[in-house]
């Protein structure tokens, strides 16, 4: 199912799933950051295992990424 299928679905539970899997990820990658520990993913068709270091890298990235700068 695609991600707009899933946005549409009738059932609210569904319609809630996206976003719960996003929020879980986040906190998989949150504690594996703090428990300097590996993350395995799947992605483009392959298994991989993230360090702690490059899920510190990826997460300070997207903190600049999203931060204003006030002067």
């Amino acid at each position: 199912m695609k991600t707009n299928d899933i946005t549409k679905a009738k059932d609210p539970t569904i319609r809630g799933a996206l976003n719960a899997l996003i929020r879980a990820a986040a906190a998989a990658r949150k504690i594996a950051i703090q428990t300097d520990t590996h993350l395995v993913i799947f992605k483009d068709g392959k298994i991989q295992r993230l360090s702690p270091e490059e899920l510190r890298l990826q997460a300070e990235s997207k903190d600049d990424s999203t931060s204003t700068d006030c002067n």
